[in-house]
């Protein structure tokens, strides 16, 4: 039997222990949750820094793809098309022709070097051809495409769009408006697996993109609200139309110079 504790004893020692074992167990119950708040500050700027090198690394390096071509390869892949290969080559602004980045300005972005990435006044021209319950027509600027093109994924959701809208400010800040419109030239999609100026132009015409025409040039840049359905080669009624009204919005804009002066 232990030694009987007198019932004056001091319980100081007792409760003393019960109070840090409190204390212990309160500790244990607040570190997980100082973790989980030390990650949610870490992770998102983490990330953010990760995009922000992204960005400055493409200012100078051409890349080697776009997420939309990997996704695209992989997609094939799933489908069981083995055979399935993404045609891409990188030409410079300079080594295409020079009616290739007026035509896809006047295509796609006619306020283009105006705007810092977003063109506000072409989004709710947009949003008002839309509520009319016509064809659905976007109001997104190059800046934007090359965003969700190059460093993103096809799709609608609330997390695609806040991401495009963060790399669009990044590329316009810290990119030329050159830059900008050689990168969509190079990653913009004008047939299935066929992506970038100069690999359309090898596998349609089988030449250069620089010695491309101006009506090629246009036919090209026709396509682009629907490249898999649309064809450069073999031009519907739409793409005929569309063409030739770019060529018209491309001399009424003032022609090449328009689409790549100023930085």
């Amino acid at each position: 039997m232990g030694t009987p504790v007198p019932d004056n004893a001091p319980m100081s020692g007792f409760m003393g222990s019960g109070k840090q074992m409190g204390t212990e167990q309160d500790e244990r119950k607040v570190r997980p949750r100082r973790r989980w708040r030390r990650w949610l500050w870490i992770t998102p700027c983490a990330l953010a820094l990760f995009s922000i090198v992204q960005v400055v690394v493409l200012r100078f390096v051409d890349p080697p793809f776009s997420t939309v071509m990997a996704l695209r390869q992989v997609e094939a892949w799933g489908q069981g098309d083995w055979g399935f290969r993404i045609h891409y080559q990188w030409r410079d602004l300079d080594a295409m022709a020079a009616s290739v980045p007026i035509s896809l300005v006047a295509a796609e972005d006619q306020r283009f070097p105006l705007h810092n990435g977003f063109d506000l006044e072409a989004i709710e021209k947009a949003m008002d051809h839309n509520a009319r319950g016509k064809r659905l027509r976007g109001g997104s600027t190059i800046s934007q495409q090359v965003a969700k093109n190059l460093f993103l994924w096809q799709g609608r959701s609330w997390l695609r769009k806040g991401l495009e809208a963060w790399y669009t400010v990044l590329i316009e800040a810290l990119w030329s408006k050159r830059r900008i419109l050689e990168m969509y030239a190079n990653v913009a999609e004008f047939g299935d697996g066929v992506y970038g100026v100069q690999a359309a132009s090898r596998q349609f015409w089988g030449k250069d993109a620089a010695r491309l025409s101006p009506a090629e040039s246009a036919r090209l840049a026709a396509v682009l609200p629907s490249p898999r359905r649309y064809s450069a080669t073999r031009p519907g009624p739409f793409v005929q139309r569309r063409a030739a009204w770019i060529q018209r919005q491309a001399r009424q804009l003032g022609g090449p110079g328009y689409a790549v002066d100023g930085e």
